[in-house]
């Protein structure tokens, strides 16, 4: 497993153009699976912990840069994005890695700086349209 944090001593990260801060750990939910816990100011949104691998692994074989495309849940994402892909039938779970009922979108923003931060991928920083890539 990751070394992403406690409750107590959360992971420090910022968004991918560097504009906003949050924090990320591991918790266990109410059934004892463990989750990722996203803090975002006095938001919190929890993620599957297997979108990790199964993103890295869907990266490695792209093989190239492919665009972050953050949207909220009640916003389609764009075609061919990270987002899209995190909430797409077509991915390893089936659907949505975000768990708590009208907070599953962001995945597209706040998962990727999480992979940067442990190691697995390279990520842009720009104002806007940022991509991912797998090391």
């Amino acid at each position: 497993m990751y070394n992403i944090g406690s409750k107590e001593s959360p992971m420090q990260l910022m968004t991918p153009p560097n504009t906003s801060e949050y924090t990320m750990h591991l918790d266990a939910n109410k059934e004892g699976v463990q989750v990722l816990v996203c803090t975002v100011g006095k938001t919190v949104l929890h993620y599957d912990v297997r979108c990790i691998d199964d993103l890295l692994q869907m990266l490695k074989k792209h093989g190239d840069w492919m665009d972050l495309g953050g949207a909220d849940e009640q916003k389609p994402a764009k075609e061919g994005t990270i987002e899209a892909w995190g909430r797409s039938e077509n991915n390893p779970i089936g659907g949505w890695y975000g768990l708590k009922k009208g907070l599953r979108g962001r995945f597209g923003v706040y998962i990727p700086p999480l992979m940067e931060a442990l190691g697995l991928v390279e990520l842009t920083h720009d104002a806007k349209n940022n991509r991912i890539r797998a090391l």
